[in-house]
């Protein structure tokens, strides 16, 4: 009986998602939360949705044969109570270019309010006394049918979020904070208001390739590619076929004479030789074609300059102190160096609060 009760909360068809929206569409709040498979497959997409509202939690499959346009469009108007709502927004935006109007993350209201463990258990334990088991987090979000743990620890991601929500937000009210936290959730629903772009001149360069010359960069370049095709073919994650280190030191041996070839281990014979392949045809590129080395430039910052950023870090520092709050969440050391220089225009890239706390 128990499983089968289980069972009940995973709507899958669409009838099942027909019957649950009038629910939805009447509830006066929404917490969601979302489970994907980028552990297991590539790309990742997104298998599960955890929807809670009063009196009901519910699992939807979005790897089921219907059509969850309903769903979205119902929850456009609905304020989404979220923790830590990156990558959910990422998730909800590619798969169905889902937009939310209003989104409360729990995550950073704790930030807001001086918690240092913000995690969703970190929180719950503290602030309701409440301790979820987190042993099915790097499960295969794919399986079907999902078993009984995790289907409870997929609920216990969004059944809780109502009361955290509720608590946070009347610390925030009451410390006058809540503008800050609206003005971060608007930011986080803009960033994923747009698809993710990858820059091709730069999604290959790896850790530890900035030591490569240019036609060492052309090997790297095109054994990336040559992973990313087989990562696809496979439906497995990058790594999983070749490390990022192990391209990088691939592309470091193959034309150096004095060294063995660092050919990665474990390849099929298939697999070997298209890599082989992929890097004879690097070498015959002609070096008009090698990928150019980025350059920065840099200027020396201006006395001045220098001085503005020390007393910019200061009244950060001391702002941060009195709020008992963690100082880069007013200004990183980075926003801080672009702040002071005269020629930058960050002053209009950070939120209102924060130009408010630096006297900006």
């Amino acid at each position: 009986m128990k499983a089968l009760t289980q069972s009940r909360r995973l709507i899958d068809t669409q009838v099942q998602l027909k019957e649950f929206l009038p629910k939805l569409r009447k509830s006066s709040w929404v917490s969601i939360d979302t489970e994907a498979d980028s552990l297991h497959s590539y790309p990742e997409k997104l298998c599960l949705l955890q929807i809670s509202l009063p009196g009901s939690d519910v699992l939807i499959d979005p790897l089921a044969p219907l059509d969850a346009t309903p769903l979205f469009k119902a929850l456009e108007s609905k304020e989404l109570l979220i923790h830590g709502c990156d990558n959910d927004l990422r998730l909800m935006y590619a798969a169905k270019r889902f937009i939310p109007s209003r989104v409360f993350d729990t995550m950073w209201a704790a930030r807001l309010l001086g918690f240092t463990a913000f995690g969703l258990n970190d929180l719950l334990a503290k602030l309701l006394g409440i301790t979820l088991d987190k042993g099915a987090q790097k499960a295969n979000w794919t399986r079907r049918p999902l078993t009984e743990k995790m289907t409870i620890y997929a609920l216990n991601d969004s059944r809780h979020l109502r009361a955290l929500a509720d608590n946070l937000r009347d610390d925030l009210k009451a410390r006058g904070r809540t503008p800050w936290h609206e003005q971060i959730c608007d930011r986080l629903i803009r960033e994923h208001a747009t698809p993710k772009e990858t820059d091709p001149n730069q999604a290959w360069r790896l850790k530890g390739s900035s030591k490569l010359n240019r036609r060492e960069q052309a090997i790297l370049r095109a054994t990336w590619y040559w992973r990313e095709r087989e990562a696809i073919d496979a439906n497995k994650p990058p790594y999983f076929i070749v490390r990022h280190e192990d391209l990088v030191r691939l592309a470091e041996t193959v034309i150096d004479k004095k060294r063995k070839t660092a050919w990665p281990a474990k390849l099929s014979n298939r697999r070997f030789k298209s890599l082989r392949d992929a890097v004879g045809q690097a070498l015959d590129l002609p070096p008009g074609e090698h990928p150019e080395i980025p350059r920065t430039v840099r200027r020396r910052i201006t006395q001045s300059e220098k001085l503005f950023y020390e007393s910019l870090k200061a009244l950060r520092d001391r702002q941060a102190k009195e709020l008992n709050i963690d100082p880069t969440l007013i200004a990183s050391r980075s926003t801080l160096v672009r702040l002071s220089l005269e020629d930058g225009d960050e002053r209009n890239q950070i939120l209102p609060w924060q130009r408010e706390l630096l006297n900006l």
